[in-house]
């Protein structure tokens, strides 16, 4: 998988979080506000029962955005792996599994993404230095 592709997977998986959370928010801020959920009074928490299903509907859509902002993320890391460990220094691969597996991937990848290599690009080669056969 490609650095850009990994970018634009990666940058829609942020998108996708972000949208469900702001979902989420401003579902359980409506309801709060509307009166489908008060808290307080005799009884400690009342619902209204007939706003219910419209409440769980968003939270269902803001659910779904991110569950699939945390799969495409999941995906682009997994791609990041994959191209950095075809790297001759294993330190870019090495950093996102550590990060990734401390539940930090989202620093690993965001620096891959600004300052990470890409091994399917071709390497540059240096002047002076003659291509080897073959190649």
């Amino acid at each position: 998988m490609s650095k850009s592709a990994i970018t634009r997977l990666f940058a829609g998986a942020v998108v996708a979080l972000v949208v469900g959370v702001l979902i989420a928010l401003v579902t359980v801020v409506g309801a709060l506000a509307g009166g489908v959920v008060t808290l307080g009074g005799p009884a400690v928490v009342t619902v209204d029962g007939g706003a219910i299903p419209g409440t769980v509907g968003w939270l269902i859509v803001a659910s779904l955005a991110m569950a699939g902002g945390a799969l495409a993320a999941i995906v682009s890391w997994i791609g990041a792996l994959m191209n950095t460990v075809q790297l001759e220094d294993k330190t870019w691969f090495l950093a996102l599994v550590v990060l990734g597996l401390a539940s930090f991937g989202w620093v690993a990848m965001a620096a891959c993404i600004l300052a990470g290599p890409d091994a399917t690009s071709p390497s540059p080669r240096r002047p002076g230095v003659a291509a080897s056969p073959g190649a």
